[in-house]
């Protein structure tokens, strides 16, 4: 490759993807418009034809605000619909899905695009300043000084930046996905309570196996890097105050609420003997701690509540006290006059409960779903009008969730999300989602094996458009991060990638039962003749729309003789429109399968990794104790043999001793013996014996 074609391999957004439209023939070089695509020469389908079509559009133009073509012109209807339907996607996401969709088709189009060297150059610097049609609204590209520059005929992408950054960057939706991060991660644990400020998921407290914690982590959603709050310095105090502890205490079973770049932690299991609610303030800024001091009537000290932030105000329901005493009151604190209220409901109210989860819906609506006894767990739906403070039971459609408690929950738009969770057995394996305008439920997400998202206990914070899981217990303690990608609610409508393969086939059909005056001018979509003129707004049609478009061609009248073989010809592209869906769907669910089962194995992976790295620090534990006993054991040695050596010279001065001992008795008895004779011999004793 040469190195125009090197420095592109290696070019980030949007470059990258200014140079792959060049290479499917979007460039402002391209002989002709950019409604003709190379799909002849590149071997593109039809369907990714139509989809690349509309995501040039949607990056380069943005959403699509021009008049839909008449349906008799199905060309131009199917690329009007193919951009259309993306609704008001992001640029940089459908440049980053144009590269997807190119590299699936074509993985090695980068390589063959090293004869096209110079168009991609030109393509490049221009940075997508293609033409485009007179009807449509043009849309700048970013200049080409913002990161592009040529230095001695190669590329320099050193001052380029990348767009999307950390969870952002994440291209695939609908699905959990464990992402790498750096950085030393909290220590597993569940209970704990996380929030999202400036960019940033805080996790404070938690459990780890019957000890409490009192840490403050977070992670950096850019870099996806984990840092710890060594030291929480103290606030000052007042006299009231000062009688409580200013900094967090180990606990577990509370909950978290951003207000502003505070984040407030209310209730929660402690070994602290208090007796009534308690909320903290946790400054982001200045990484401290204080109490609030509140008024009102402060409810009873708890555990595994729901505390929901509702306009200015929290919204606390149920927990379990210190006595294990299961509750299904209704506080609310005001945080513009920091007063507790406690307040009366009517209507058939929640059974006493903890370990549910509550969501607030346009500030009038509570919503409160499953949870837990001692003995059982629920999957009852209970909504609280906050103006008449009135429970009642909601009855729902759709899938029929599970019982569950220790499950997390989160909003987007008007869907309440529901992960994890566990009923007294295992952990829940689905990812629920309820619409609360229609109170219907389904399933978005499954995941297999012992994953964190099958937990209770864990939590779930939403960025953007994402949610983000951390934590959890499902037989082992968790400590892993994953990522959830929510498509908005029109890009779950189109469906682009489960419907174009079908789209492409039927506008084929539609193609021939067409008004039967061919247009003026003809442009190649794969290779096959369609109708355009020069002013065409373009499209990909959806099963839908096509549909439509096929029954009111059938209502054209046809020539006797052709009718027959129209019939059939379209009830042909139908059958295959029916057999292209069903491999479609298959192949989608093929594809989620093989990405849980390496999601599984991931974590089966990181699990095994931790082991090891465990029994590494034990072996080299003991491999450090038994150098340390071989040491004791050479001086014991020495020792020994010291002792040794001072018992034979003991045992050898012993038996001097008695040798001298010996001697000086013989030496007396010999005296005295000589003594007694020289007497009897009349021997006159010495002077000195006289003197004795």
């Amino acid at each position: 490759m040469t190195n125009v074609g090197m420095a592109a391999a290696t070019l980030p957004y949007p470059n990258r993807f200014y140079a792959g439209a060049a290479y499917a023939g979007f460039s402002a070089s391209s002989p002709g418009n950019v409604d003709s695509l190379k799909s002849s020469s590149l071997g593109l389908s039809d369907d990714t034809t139509l989809l690349l079509y509309g995501l040039y559009k949607q990056a380069t133009v943005g959403p699509c605000n021009v008049p839909k073509p008449w349906s008799w012109n199905v060309i131009d209807l199917a690329k009007w619909t193919s951009w259309n339907q993306l609704g008001r996607m992001d640029s940089m996401e459908a440049m980053r899905l144009f590269i997807r969709t190119l590299e699936e088709e074509d993985p090695s189009w980068w390589s063959k695009a090293q004869e096209q060297d110079k168009e991609l150059v030109v393509a490049v610097e221009l940075n997508g300043e293609d033409k485009v049609d007179d009807e449509m609204p043009v849309v700048e590209a970013p200049p080409a000084s913002n990161g592009l520059s040529k230095l001695n005929g190669v590329f320099n992408t050193t001052e380029v930046e990348e767009v999307a950054e950390g969870v952002r960057a994440i291209p695939v939706y609908n699905e959990w996905v464990l992402p790498t991060v750096t950085g030393r991660r909290p220590s597993a644990r569940y209970q704990h309570a996380a929030e999202v400020v400036n960019n940033k998921l805080y996790v404070i407290g938690g459990n780890h196996n019957g000890r409490y914690l009192n840490d403050v982590q977070f992670l950096d959603l850019k870099t996806l890097e984990w840092s710890k709050v060594e030291k929480v310095p103290q606030s000052p105090l007042s006299e009231q105050q000062k009688q409580l502890s200013s900094w967090f205490p180990p606990c577990a079973g509370h909950s978290l609420i951003r207000w502003g770049t505070k984040l407030l932690a209310v209730a929660g299991h402690s070994k602290e003997p208090v007796d009534t609610v308690t909320v903290r303030a946790f400054d982001t800024n200045t990484m401290t701690w204080t109490i609030l001091d509140v008024h009102g009537k402060t409810p009873i000290a708890r555990g595994g509540q729901s505390v929901t932030l509702v306009g200015s105000t929290l919204v606390m329901f149920g927990g379990e006290d210190s006595k294990r005493r299961l509750m299904n009151d209704l506080n609310i604190l005001d945080l513009e006059t920091l007063t507790w209220k406690a307040v009366d409901t009517s209507g058939t109210r929640p059974s006493p409960r903890s370990d549910h989860v509550a969501a607030a819906h346009g500030d009038r609506y509570l919503f409160l779903f499953g949870g837990g006894s001692h003995s059982s767990c629920y999957n009852d739906l209970y909504v609280l009008d906050l103006d008449s403070m009135e429970w009642s039971q909601a009855q729902t459609g759709g899938t029929v969730p599970s019982p569950r408690a220790g499950h997390a929950g989160a909003t987007i738009g008007n869907s309440l999300y529901i992960i994890g969770g566990g009923d007294n057995k295992s952990g829940i394996s689905d990812t629920l989602v309820l619409n609360m305008d229609t109170l219907v439920w389904s399933v978005v997400a499954t995941v297999k094996g012992r994953a964190a998202v099958a937990s209770e206990g864990l939590s779930v914070v939403v960025v953007e458009d994402s949610l983000l899981a951390f934590g959890g217990y499902n037989g082992h303690f968790n400590n892993q991060v994953y990522v959830f990608r929510t498509f908005p609610a029109e890009k779950v409508q189109s469906k682009i990638l489960e419907s174009s393969a079908a789209a492409a086939a039927a506008v084929s059909a539609a193609t021939a039962v067409a008004a039967p005056s061919p247009p003026a001018h003809s442009s190649l979509v794969n290779g096959k003749s369609s109708s355009s003129s020069p002013d065409t707004q373009e499209t990909v049609v959806e099963p839908k729309e096509v549909s439509e478009t096929v029954q009111d061609s059938m209502a054209v009248e046809l020539p006797t003789e052709e009718s027959e073989v129209t019939r059939e010809k379209l009830a042909l592209a139908l059958k295959v429109n029916e057999e292209l869906q069903a491999a479609t769907v298959a192949a989608q669910a093929e594809c989620a399968k093989l990405q849980n089962e390496l999601a599984a194995y991931q974590f089966s992976s990181s699990e095994l990794e931790q082991e090891l790295h465990s029994v590494r620090q034990q072996l080299a534990a003991e491999q450090s104790r038994s150098f340390r006993l071989e040491v004791d054991v050479a001086e014991l040695r020495k020792k020994l043999q010291s002792m040794e050596t001072l018992q034979k010279e003991l045992e050898l001065l012993q038996r001097q001793k008695a040798a001298s001992d010996e001697a000086a008795v013989q030496a007396v008895q010999k005296q005295q013996s000589t003594g007694v004779w020289s007497w009897l011999a009349g021997n006159p004793l010495d002077a000195k014996g006289d003197e004795d």
